[in-house]
């Protein structure tokens, strides 16, 4: 089965008609997205969007040989005009699946929003779920067989792929493809690192895709460190790297923290963005949960972990630290970068960088400000991707 993806982006198109935003500024010429049509094996036409016929023809396509149109989700502003030739466009009921001459079966799909998921399986049994803009799928159940190519916003809706992967719908070998793009991420590499994080990428409108082949599929990394200053966006991005994925456990090393108000309100702020999947675990005791399978970890934070080492080891005393706290707390280190390096598990850790300020005035300040830097490190060694976040703006330091 081929798709010809006509259009890419979200129903208003990229860049936004009359948006002064710095990313509509950068979409232009090929970074440009029209609205997001799909042509399947030049028979199925899967949103009927405004200039499709020329997008076609770009792509060294015709719409002659389209024998269905098919909607996804309500179009605002003036009605599309129907090119001479091609059917009028509708939409299938939940639940229901069309056959096609062509030998095309398509089942629609209910969503958690307004509009409708297609699954195609062409002649040659390969498998396309493509999903409309804003939407993820309702009522999924598993175990399911996992589809050839995804099209979907992965972008607005991240957890529709963590839907998807729950039930096995989407697999390793899954191609995720980005759609419906909108002006909320910069295009270019900011778009594909964040794409990439979900196992998805994006491509130009016109590209025509195998479905099956998806050698070109991005691979997660199993292990990544985020850094950053106080409130430089490294929690929001760390969390987001995770968005897509199911049953994901948030390992919260500050605790609760009984009495303080404003520790409290950091708390419930973070609990808040977190989608409510997510569980929670609050503890210091990270190694067994590395060692353990399981689904995703997302560690926040290592800085408040080596407090909490510290305290054990006394090291805020001299006379302890030289008796034998530094080289405890050394150890713990080792085992904590031992116990990264042998996970199975997915990993998402956050950390302070505190090293790039002015000098601590105490010496235990300066102690905790030295160790932290060496954390750092040790786990950094460990993971495929590094990243540091300054002013909310991620840079990949490694991976």
């Amino acid at each position: 089965m081929e798709l010809t993806l006509l259009g890419t982006g979200a129903p208003l198109g990229l860049p936004r008609p009359g948006c002064p935003c710095a990313a509509c500024a950068r979409a232009l010429g090929p970074a440009a997205r029209a609205a997001t049509s799909l042509l399947v094996d030049g028979a199925l036409l899967l949103d009927l969007t405004p200039g499709a016929a020329f997008a076609a023809a770009r792509a060294g396509q015709s719409l002659a040989g389209v024998r269905q149109v098919l909607l996804t989700h309500p179009h605002g502003g003036p009605p599309v005009e129907v090119p001479a030739g091609l059917p009028q466009p509708g939409r299938v009921p939940d639940g229901r699946q069309l056959a096609l001459l062509t030998g095309h079966r398509v089942r629609a799909l209910a969503m958690d929003a307004p509009g409708t998921g297609y699954a195609v399986t062409g002649p040659d049994g390969t498998r396309l779920l493509y999903l409309p803009p804003g939407a993820a799928p309702a009522g999924l159940t598993g175990p399911a067989e996992p589809y050839d190519m995804v099209v979907a916003d992965v972008v607005g809706r991240p957890d529709a792929l963590a839907k998807l992967r729950a039930v096995g719908a989407l697999g390793p070998t899954t191609d995720v493809v980005a759609a419906h793009l909108d002006h909320e991420v910069p295009p270019g590499t900011e778009l594909a690192r964040r794409l990439a994080a979900a196992g998805a990428r994006a491509v130009p409108d016109g590209t025509m895709l195998a479905v099956g082949a998806c050698e070109d599929a991005p691979d997660v990394p199993r292990r990544t460190l985020v850094l950053g200053g106080a409130r430089s966006g490294k929690s929001v991005e760390a969390e987001r790297r995770l968005e897509a994925f199911p049953d994901v456990l948030y390992v919260a090393t500050g605790g609760t923290r009984g009495g303080d108000t404003e520790w409290a309100a950091r708390v419930a702020a973070h609990r808040e963005r977190r989608p409510g999947s997510w569980r929670t675990a609050e503890t210091c005791d990270l190694v067994p949960l590395l060692k353990d399978d399981g689904p995703p970890l997302l560690i926040d934070c290592l800085s408040l972990w080596l407090t909490d080492a510290m305290d054990a080891v006394n090291a805020w005393d001299d006379a302890e630290w030289a008796a034998g706290g530094e080289r405890a707390l050394r150890g713990r280190v080792e085992e904590l970068a031992a116990a990264v390096r042998e996970t199975r598990r997915t990993v998402v850790a956050v950390s302070n960088e505190v090293g790039s300020g002015i000098v601590p005035a105490t010496a235990s300040g300066r102690r905790y400000r030295d160790e932290l830097g060496r954390l750092n490190a040790a786990f950094a060694a460990e993971c495929e991707h590094v990243l540091l976040v300054v002013a909310g703006q991620a840079l990949t330091l490694r991976g």
